[in-house]
């Protein structure tokens, strides 16, 4: 327990179970309890890297880690060489039903919770971190959905953001949601990818996003994609085999990885 009034947070709990560090804080953004999972590879240096995952509808902060083992990927690519250590940052969504999309509700910021707590949280906890250290973003489906909408409205916190099978429509979260109203009624603006983007167009740091062909979001991802091009917005988009499945995210996150490195 942590009380330190030098704290972002009133209390903090942690725990560590095979190499993963668990974070339970009581979130300002949310005035609630709310959880992070953080891999701390070895070789972290002032200014390594932070890279926020975030997962997607009925996931949580242990989603990424125990279900894709994304850790191990970021272990893989440091020992090739193909990537230097980054702090690997797996909030949970803040636990709004069966997912928040990462908006701002009437109640709870969703979005600051990301864009604030969990960047507090980071540095905080591992104190050879400062402001000087490059922070991305990425996630999948609704994570997809918010990493696109965050990455681009927060440009002065992100150096580069990804989006895997994204949702890119506040109304496509209805195929996925068993109470879609509620998440409708609670936000306080439905937000599309592409309008979030067109508003920071000047702005925007450097993205990709990727979907795999047999989704059933590779048409709307595709459709994001023409209507940037048309905007003159540049991006990258990448198309794989593969569903909306763990098997696919698992796969192709070493992309996104890369990417981020490739912009430091």
């Amino acid at each position: 327990m942590n009380l330190n009034i030098m704290s972002a947070f009133f209390t903090t709990e942690k725990g560590t179970l095979a190499g993963l560090d668990f974070f339970t804080v009581k979130s300002p953004a949310l005035k609630k309890r709310a959880d992070v999972c953080i891999f701390r590879p070895e070789g972290l240096t002032n200014d390594s890297p932070i890279v926020i995952l975030l997962h997607g509808v009925y996931g949580s902060s242990w989603s990424w880690a125990l279900k894709a083992e994304v850790h191990q990927t970021l272990t893989k690519l440091i020992s090739e060489g193909a990537i230097p250590p980054m702090l690997l940052v797996m909030p949970s969504d803040g636990h709004f039903d069966d997912g928040s999309a990462y908006l701002k509700h009437q109640t709870e910021d969703y979005e600051k919770w990301i864009t604030e707590d969990v960047v507090s949280l980071a540095k905080e906890a591992y104190p050879e971190l400062n402001d000087n250290s490059p922070i991305f973003l990425a996630g999948l489906s609704m994570g997809g959905y918010g990493a696109l909408r965050l990455g681009a409205k927060h440009s002065a916190i992100f150096r580069a953001f990804s989006g895997l099978s994204s949702i890119t429509c506040f109304g496509d979260h209805e195929a996925f949601l068993e109470d879609f109203d509620r998440l409708a009624v609670s936000v306080v603006k439905q937000e599309n990818v592409l309008d979030v983007m067109l508003e920071n167009k000047a702005t925007l740091p450097p993205f990709r996003f990727d979907c795999g062909e047999n989704d059933t979001l590779f048409d709307a991802n595709l459709k994001l994609h023409q209507m940037l091009q048309e905007a003159s917005i540049h991006h990258e988009f990448h198309t794989y085999e593969g569903e909306h499945n763990w098997e696919y995210w698992t796969k192709n996150i070493e992309s996104t990885l890369l990417f981020f490195a490739k912009n430091i």
